[in-house]
């Protein structure tokens, strides 16, 4: 079974920006299935706040081969030793709604997740222009929501101008994330989260979008001073 990462590296702004017009592709980089090289933003920041593009943030999403491809990407790759620098967690499937272009989602959902162990959450989306303003409008709520929420250990948005944005969430247990989608957790405006799902299937905002889910196996490296994101990493590998 293939696996998914998710990187994150603070460098220079040449180091950013080279990176951003020359992302890592499958052709020049063995055993790369897909990957999306964004630029980190802080959920819930103003729309025009120094904070909503922090532009020598690298996030990558990526799907592998195996663990050998991702080593040999990391120690040898002009890329890869940058993102080596940062932190990266490691990444098993889970379960996929909605559909998106370039990755290669395995076709069954994993069997079963313990409800009490930790997990990780994606979306990402290539944007509809003209809809961005509703997007902007009923998403940033949910960045919040997100953001402040006690269950995460770890949470951002990144982009890719033009259209493509993404979300990634580290969530203590798979309970608490399934709660706050569902609008049942003990927080201020918990339905924040499933009224912007019913305003996206009443006119969606995406050409194509997808929620995933994920079971982490191993954790690398720090961010912004910080490690072991995941708790309990040891009772689900």
């Amino acid at each position: 079974m293939s696996i998914f990462t998710y990187h994150l590296v603070k460098t220079s702004y040449i180091t950013a920006i080279r990176a951003y017009f020359t992302p890592i592709k499958p052709k020049n980089t063995p055993g790369l299935i897909h990957a999306e090289c964004m630029t980190a933003m802080t959920l819930g920041s103003p729309i025009y706040s120094s904070k909503r593009m922090l532009v020598r943030q690298i996030a990558v999403f990526a799907q592998w081969e195996n663990e050998t491809a991702i080593d040999n990407f990391l120690k040898q790759n002009r890329m890869g030793k940058i993102l080596f620098r940062g932190w990266h967690t490691r990444l098993k499937f889970i379960r996929q709604w909605g559909k998106f272009s370039g990755f290669e989602f395995p076709s069954e959902d994993l069997p079963s997740f313990d409800s009490d162990s930790p997990v990780v959450a994606v979306t990402i989306a290539r944007m509809k222009i003209l809809q961005v303003p509703r997007f902007i409008k009923w998403g940033r709520p949910v960045e919040k929501l997100v953001r402040d929420h006690p269950g995460t250990t770890l949470s951002l948005a990144s982009i890719r101008l033009p259209n493509t944005v993404s979300t990634f969430s580290i969530w203590r247990t798979q309970k608490e994330m399934t709660d706050m989608v569902h609008g049942h957790s003990k927080v201020p405006k918990p339905k924040r989260h499933i009224d912007a799902m019913k305003e996206r299937d009443r006119k969606d905002f995406h050409f194509e979008f997808t929620t995933l889910r994920f079971k982490p196996i191993s954790e690398y490296g720090e961010w912004n001073g910080k490690s072991n994101f995941i708790p309990n990493l040891t009772n689900v590998k």
